[in-house]
């Protein structure tokens, strides 16, 4: 069963999702207090963690990067808030998706089985009778799409699960405009509206990764009216 661990003070609604989930295939288990939540992160084997915002006493997205600076587990925040501060603020903390409350349960299932998907790890070693492992190569950029690695000049590059999958579209079609349309089915598995810029936000935080080692400087072009660029070359 896939393990979802949530950390929000609103026990009430912990509870109906416990019982909500299970009947759609996931265990749940609820923290209400931030340090205890991420202690059960580091020590348990979740597949997901949904994150409240507005905890009492402390910033959720200060809880984001803190657990950001450990682990890579797909993080669904929710929020009271749906502005685009928030939005910019959880993608920038670390975010591969967010809700906004009130929510329709169903909506969070969906968001969540997508998050999961994007994320599952495949077998790092191809074995008899099955397909070779999947690896791209562009200039100092080279991709494992089965063990979900990346490697920039020869160093590991931790990545969120949107993050991956812009990366991966990115590097499959170097010198090619994607729609933003695209990206965003891709990366989060939903159509564009838009006003969504949760897709920039990702891109933004994508390119000062990659930007963190000097082998990458500018790779993602912004154009105008059309969507993204990945330049190849020096």
């Amino acid at each position: 069963m896939t393990r979802i661990l949530i950390i929000d003070d609103d026990v009430e609604l912990c509870a109906v999702l416990r019982l909500y989930f299970a009947e759609h295939g996931f265990e749940l288990a609820a923290h209400h207090d931030a340090r205890m939540g991420l202690e059960a992160v580091r020590k348990s084997n979740v597949d997901l963690v949904i994150l409240d915002v507005m905890l009492p006493g402390v910033d959720g997205f200060a809880v984001l990067r803190s657990l950001r600076q450990w682990s890579q587990v797909g993080v669904l925040l929710l929020t009271a808030r749906g502005g685009d501060g928030d939005r910019m603020m959880g993608f920038e903390s670390g975010a591969d998706d967010y809700v906004a409350k009130p929510f329709h349960p169903p909506e969070l299932i969906a968001r969540m089985r997508a998050i999961l998907r994007r994320g599952r790890v495949r077998p790092a070693a191809p074995q008899p009778e099955q397909r070779p492992a999947r690896r791209l190569q562009v200039d100092k950029i080279a991709m494992d799409l089965d063990c979900r690695t990346v490697l920039v000049d020869g160093q590991r590059l931790d990545l969120t699960t949107v993050e991956f999958e812009l990366l991966a579209a990115f590097v499959e079609t170097p010198g090619r405009v994607l729609s933003r349309e695209a990206l965003l089915k891709r990366a989060f598995g939903r159509s564009f509206h838009p006003e969504n810029r949760s897709l920039d936000m990702c891109v933004s935080r994508l390119r000062r990764k990659l930007n963190l080692d000097q082998a990458t400087p500018g790779k993602i072009k912004t154009i105008r009216s059309e969507g993204y660029l990945f330049t190849t070359g020096a």
